[in-house]
Order: C-alpha cells, then structure tokens, then sequence
C-alpha cells in the first residue's frame, strides 16, 4: 500500500499558522519541502532567485500551491539584507535548501554552499528574535566507506569531491553558531534524493527522461555504485520533524536523512526500465565522463533521525520511482501495469 503523503497529526498541530521562510525554494528539494510545510498548515515564504508565481510576477503573491515567492539573489544578498529578509516575513523557522549542485563550477560552488550559509548564521545571529534553522547538507559530506558499512553521524567528514567540501564547509558554518549559542541550528545529512521532479543532471532523472522519450538503447557511464536512495517527499517530512521537535534537543545536532540502504545503481536503472514496460538495453560504456568520481558505497545510519526526530522514510523505492516516472511523462498505463516486484530495496526497513 503506498504511503500517505498527509504530515503528521503532531506536525500539523505545531505548525498551523507559522510563519516559514524557505531559502532555494524553487529547487528540486524547495519544492517538496514547500508543498509539504503548506500542507501541515505553515504560512509559507519561499526565496528563489526567479520567478515562480503562476502568472509570472516576481513574487510577493500567493502561488498555485499557496506559498508566497519573494525574488533574491541569495549568493549575492549580504548578511544584513538576509536578516531583513528573516525579520519582514516573521520567520519562527528557517529552511535553508538552497546551494549549487553538481553541474556548478567550484567558485559557484563555493559561494552558494559556504560563503551563503556563513552570511545567513551571522544574519540570523543578530536578529532580536531568532528563527531555528534547519539546514541542508549531504550524505557526500562524509569520508569513503568501506562496502556493508552503515555511515553514522560521527563518521569522519573526508569529502572527495568540490561539492562535497563546500556543502561540508556550510553545515560546519551552522555548527559553529549553534556552538557559540547564537544560532538554534540543525543539521540534516541528506543522502541521494530521488522521486516526482528529479532533476535532469541526476541519475534517476536522465534515465526518466530517456524512458520518457521512448529511446531503445540507453548508455551510460559504468554503474558500479551503491547509493543510499530516499524519497524526496520523505525528505521533506524530516524537514517538518526537524521543526517540530524540542528545539534543545536539536540544536547543534547532525541528522542523517536517508532509507538506511544501499542500492546498487545498476540495480536501480533496471527498475526503473521494468517499471516503464519498455523493451530499453542497457550500454555501460567506460568513455562516458563520470562526474561523480566519489566514494563507491552510501548507507546511512539513520537510528538517530529515529530517536530524535521520530522520522523514518515511509515510500518505497518502487513508489519512489513509479512517481518519477509518471510525473515525467510516461505512459501511465505502463506504469501501473509494470512488475512493481523487481529489483529494488523498500525504504520501509532498516537494513543495517
């Protein structure tokens, strides 16, 4: 049975009617987070640097969705027009899914995942009434691990790749603050986020698209990897634990945000393939430029999101992917009609 994408009574509770600011909120992971913060009854303030209102005005309206869009360049904004930001919109919680992914440069990188996150926790630092902060990281944060290895929140940070250092380098920024007090800042370690909306640069998304355009032959850079995958939906859900949860007993703390599983990637396009019903062969072809030269295995251990956060995914991988497929534009009789026994991991146990 699919799970139910409703909040938690306790979330919708605790936050019918707060005022939420979402920094990156037109984002892959804004989006979601968005949509699921409005659903538990937050008033909503999204920050992107485009425009995201339905009839194309800048912002300060009310989307489709029923969150309000403010226009900012956040890469360029300075600590006291951030602060400004947080004390005009009334922000009791600030989500901080904003950042430079893979296809960004290493200056790109740098600025929008470390440079922007110290201007925020020094802005958020000298509001009289300070918002809690949750903040985005990344599974890639951490050191390599050996295969069958669980990666728990004290594992060693050795990123191995640009991404990796800067998103490191941010989540320490909010540490630091939460350290010295002047922050009430967490710290969510994201693992590979898949599901409805992934974007085109991911894995999952150029398979989707490939399925979507009904090619018959897909090729691909060697898929040697395992990676801890989690619906970006349950994502989303963490986020609102986060909010909701004593504010003591997360400030300062690192939380792992992933299914507790490794899939092999190989494994994941097969079902991907299966569950689109098309006849599509696979091409591992070792002259594809890999940009994602890091650690070979992903599993989180995700006992403390359990305790903390009382947050555990909820989607399976199938459902995960099922949804990615049919929000791309594949036929949705072939989707529902595909083997939804394949390969593939459910996010509903902890394999550790």
């Amino acid at each position: 049975m699919a799970a139910s994408s409703a909040p938690p009574l306790r979330a919708a509770d605790a936050l019918a009617g707060t005022p939420v600011l979402v920094l990156g909120g037109s984002g892959y992971l804004g989006r979601h987070i968005c949509s699921a913060l409005t659903a538990a009854g937050a008033r909503v303030v999204r920050v992107s640097r485009g425009s995201l209102s339905g009839d194309g005005t800048d912002g300060g309206g009310a989307d489709g969705d029923g969150c309000r869009s403010v226009r900012l360049d956040l890469t360029a904004a300075g600590p006291a027009e951030l602060a400004r930001l947080c004390a005009d919109t009334g922000a009791r919680v600030l989500v901080n899914a904003a950042g430079a992914v893979w296809g960004g440069g290493e200056r790109q990188m740098a600025e929008a995942n470390s440079g922007f996150v110290s201007r925020l926790t020094t802005a958020v630092a000298h509001l009289p009434d300070r918002p809690r902060l949750i903040h985005l990281g990344s599974a890639y944060e951490y050191g390599p691990a050996a295969p069958g290895t669980s990666i728990g929140e004290d594992w060693p940070t050795d990123p191995a790749t640009v991404y990796g250092r800067t998103k490191l380098r941010g989540s320490q920024a909010v540490l630091r603050a939460a350290a010295e007090g002047s922050v009430a800042g967490t710290v969510l370690r994201v693992s590979v986020a898949c599901g409805p909306g992934a974007p085109g640069t991911s894995l999952t998304g150029v398979v989707a698209a490939h399925l979507t355009a009904g090619h018959g032959e897909l090729r691909l850079a060697p898929l040697r990897d395992h990676r801890d995958l989690v619906d970006v939906r349950d994502v989303a859900d963490a986020v609102i634990a986060a909010a909701v949860a004593p504010v003591g007993a997360v400030t300062g703390a690192v939380v792992n945000i992933g299914s507790g599983q490794a899939v092999h990637v190989r494994r994941l396009v097969d079902l991907m393939i299966a569950l689109s019903g098309l006849p599509v062969r696979v091409v591992e072809d070792p002259a594809l430029h890999r940009t994602r030269s890091d650690a070979a295995w992903q599993r989180l251990d995700i006992a403390r999101a359990r305790r903390l956060l009382g947050w555990a995914p909820r989607r399976t991988l199938q459902e995960s992917l099922r949804d990615l497929l049919a929000a791309a534009g594949s036929p949705p009789a072939a989707v529902r009609t595909a083997t939804a026994g394949g390969p593939g991991n459910s996010h509903g146990k902890d394999s550790r």
